[in-house]
């Protein structure tokens, strides 16, 4: 008995003394928020400003997404139609650029005042428009300190098997870093959707056919040709002219480009909003890439030959001369069809797309700047300009985030189509408004019947006045998920996501998810279930615009 005991006594001593697994982290809260765009901070300050807790949960270090990522010159369309935390937003870089110090390297009075369709500043409503990437990212950890919110960053989701559900409500997902974030509500505010897809809710990526929701601008487009973005005059495609025996240049597609009115699996592409400058002291030459392959823009050179001369035409400036720098004309820093894989992708596939973007946006300002086979004129401009020294200082002066214009979009209660947007019915439970044109660039770069090179997709139609975002367009469908709102990767057609994608639109829906997930937690409720009455209340309290200004 003894020795019995003195054995057990000799065990228990040996167990005390090894190292124990640790358990992994559980952080809890009322709602947690997965990303790191505007949509994201503003729904976090919502939440905590509603009392109730909140986690952000960013795979971003960076926070406000292409806000604070290189778009400076808001796409705003109707700005009256901005309301609640969104324009507190715009309020906030306001008062920046209302004190002298902000102006470093011009005078105020020496930046103009002009913005998208109206003033860049307007002092009467005390908003600003139009800002530099470093002053929105600012504004942006102003609320994060001002609301005590707490983020983890460089937090990604677990993709494999991340998400916990009990039925259909989600309990918890786990990050790459074995961290588990558990909550009564969800907020997907990516820009890819991962927490939707993950947590089974249904989506769709690409483009609905013309038919699907009975729309005139979505599916292929081929023949429609808008704004500046297409081969105006006839080039060809091959490496020798009028040789298809020699083979085709980089970046055109040789498969047909699909039937018109069909849907597809295509996305329009991405680019990076580059913030540039000409001012000496502030500028950086451009940098040439390591792997730099002159022969990528072979095609841009024979644009040249038939004669353009708009290379220039979307340096948009912004404050401090800077620019906001956007793809214009046929061939330009839209990566055109190189992006298919994206939404889908793993993010080490994620990761190469990116990183090829980049390669390929950067060698075209070197070949542009430099190759002596660009007119001199266009040359030597291009020449003067660079990156600006003062922005994205920790990612060598390039933008660190990539313009996804669309990815996944979820199918939810309610799907907004162009129908909604054009005014053509009537939208239930109001949320928000858009305003902006239903803008798709170009989706793919193909050959035509005659033997030329042609773009396929840009598409730019106005509404005849603002529009209303229903609230069924960022929950799921009930008996897929009850307490996940989208505001991001809302349910919509591709071709009505041309208009929503806009920056101040995000943060307005990421509000509004904000406001309801409350609600539901106080109801003890699903999403669904939230009361739209109770809801626009307190959405119209909070100064957000549900429907049409007269």
């Amino acid at each position: 008995m003894k020795y019995a005991l003195l054995t057990f006594l000799a065990a228990a001593l040996l167990w005390s003394c090894q190292p124990k697994q640790a358990t992994a982290p559980v952080f809890e809260a009322d709602v947690i928020i997965y990303g790191g765009t505007s949509a994201a901070v503003i729904a976090a300050v919502e939440v905590s400003q509603s009392g109730k807790s909140v986690l952000i949960v960013s795979p971003d270090t960076h926070l406000g997404g292409l806000t604070s990522g290189g778009l400076g010159y808001t796409d705003t369309g109707n700005k009256s139609v901005i309301g609640g935390l969104a324009r507190q937003f715009y309020h906030k870089v306001w008062l920046h650029y209302n004190d002298s110090a902000a102006w470093v390297w011009q005078k105020h009075s020496e930046y103009g005042n002009k913005g998208q369709g109206t003033v860049a500043m307007d002092g009467e409503n005390r908003t600003m428009w139009i800002f530099e990437p470093h002053v929105a990212e600012q504004v942006f950890e102003d609320f994060v300190k001002e609301n005590n919110l707490t983020i983890y960053r460089d937090e990604w989701l677990d993709r494999e098997n991340g998400v916990s559900k009990d039925g259909q409500q989600i309990i918890s997902f786990k990050t790459l870093s074995g961290k588990t974030f558990k909550g009564k509500m969800f907020i997907d505010a990516t820009y890819e959707g991962d927490l939707m897809a993950e947590a089974g809710v249904s989506y769709h990526v690409g483009r609905e056919s013309k038919d699907t929701y009975n729309e005139q601008w979505n599916g292929v487009q081929t023949g429609v040709l808008h704004h500046q973005h297409w081969f105006k005059a006839n080039i060809s495609p091959y490496k020798i002219p009028d040789d298809p025996n020699s083979g085709v240049l980089p970046r055109i597609s040789t498969e047909p480009p699909g039937e018109y009115g069909a849907g597809d699996d295509k996305i329009q592409a991405y680019c990076f909003r580059m913030c540039m400058t000409n001012h000496n002291e502030n500028r950086l030459p451009f940098p040439k890439p390591a792997n730099y392959d002159p022969g990528q823009y072979e095609l841009l050179l024979r644009v040249f030959k038939t004669g353009r001369t708009d290379w220039f035409n979307k340096f948009d400036p912004i404050p401090n001369k800077k620019t906001d720098t956007n793809n214009h004309g046929p061939f330009s820093s839209d990566n055109i069809g190189m992006n298919y894989e994206y939404p889908e992708g793993s993010y080490e596939r994620r990761r190469e797309i990116i990183q090829e973007h980049k390669d390929y946006q950067m060698g075209l300002l070197w070949f542009v700047a430099n190759d002596p086979r660009v007119p001199e004129p266009i040359r030597t401009e291009m020449a003067s300009w660079g990156l600006a020294k003062d922005e994205f200082t920790d990612n060598d002066n390039w933008p660190h985030q990539l313009y996804i214009r669309e990815a996944r979009r979820m199918i939810g209660e309610y799907v907004t189509t162009e129908n909604d947007v054009l005014l053509k019915r009537e939208v239930p439970k109001p949320i928000g408004m858009g305003s902006y044109a239903m803008d798709s660039h170009n989706v793919q770069r193909y050959i035509t019947p005659e033997g030329f090179v042609q773009n396929e997709g840009d598409i730019g139609v106005h509404p005849p006045g603002p529009y209303s975002i229903s609230y069924g367009s960022l929950t799921p469908k009930p008996e897929e998920c009850t307490n996940l709102l989208v505001p991001v990767c809302v349910s919509s057609s591709h071709i009505a996501f041309g208009s929503i994608r806009m920056e101040p639109v995000f943060m307005i829906l990421g509000q509004s998810a904000a406001v309801a997930a409350v609600m539901a937690i106080d109801g003890n409720q699903a999403v669904q279930e939230v009361p739209y009455a109770e809801l626009e209340k307190r959405l119209l309290a909070k100064k957000q615009v549900l429907t049409k200004v007269h």
